[in-house]
Formats: structure tokens, C-alpha cells, sequence
């Protein structure tokens, strides 16, 4: 049961992470790797598709909610959402490989949303994003690095 419940804690820190509650699924994933008490590989992929769906999510939210976008409730700022709108006008979709970056990512995915990014194209470039950025994060943790 332990090994069900640390699976299922970094699953949910990594899906809150990835939407714009604050939350550090990375040290979540370090910690458990360094214990040695669960299997590296679970680990990673429970991190990852936590991490993924929270970004869906935004996607979904982004889509469905950007009429909403001025709202004092709506949640990216309005100067975030600019900034992630910028970037993904320049860059395309292929800026969604900095999804998984800090302050610019979580908006990124929401803004794909509401710029109408295809899902499975979003889905393949920030599953890459976010399962490169927890394999350093491992390495790291592992001394691999």
C-alpha cells in the first residue's frame, strides 16, 4: 500500500503542477528517487502522465474558457497569457517543447488552447517536454549528472 500511495501523491502533485497551482513536482520526484524504495522507471511515468494531463487540462480550459480570459478568476494572467500568446505566434507549436520550462510553460499549454492547437500534436510536443524535463530531473537526483 505505501508504494500505491507515493505513486499516487506524485501523480497528483505532477498534475498540479503542470496547471498553475503552485506545486513542485520535481522535488516530489527526487525525493522518491533517492528513498530507492519504488521503481525508477514507475516513478518517472507516473510523474510524467500526472504532469501531462495537468497540461490537457489547461489545454481544455483554454479552449473552452477564453472568452472568460479578462476575468479576475481566469487562471493565467492576463500579462502571462500575452506573453505565452507571443511566443507561441512566433514560434508555433513548436514552442511547446518549453512546456515544461518554468514561469512560461503553464501558460504556454493554456494558450495553445485557446489559439486552437490541434490535440494530438499538443499532446506528442508536451508528452517530449515533459518526460526530457523529469529524466534530467532523475538523472540529477541520481547523480547521473
Amino acid at each position: 500500500m505505501p508504494d500505491l500511495a507515493a505513486y499516487a501523491g506524485l501523480f497528483a502533485i505532477a498534475f498540479a503542477a503542470a496547471t498553475l497551482i503552485p506545486a513542485q513536482s520535481e522535488i516530489a520526484l527526487a525525493s522518491l528517487l533517492v528513498a530507492g524504495q519504488q521503481s525508477v522507471v514507475l516513478l518517472l511515468a507516473v510523474a510524467s502522465l500526472g504532469n501531462i494531463a495537468g497540461s490537457a487540462l489547461n489545454w481544455g480550459l483554454g479552449r473552452g474558457v477564453a472568452r472568460f480570459r479578462d476575468r479576475r478568476w481566469f487562471p493565467v494572467s492576463a500579462q502571462a497569457l500575452a506573453r505565452a500568446e507571443g511566443w507561441y505566434r512566433r514560434w508555433g507549436r513548436w514552442s511547446l517543447l518549453l512546456s515544461g520550462a518554468p514561469v512560461i510553460g503553464d501558460p504556454l499549454t493554456v494558450a495553445a488552447g485557446v489559439l486552437k492547437e490541434p490535440f494530438l500534436p499538443f499532446l506528442a510536443l508536451v508528452a517530449l517536454a515533459k518526460v526530457g524535463r523529469y529524466l534530467v530531473v532523475a538523472a540529477v537526483a541520481l547523480g547521473l549528472a
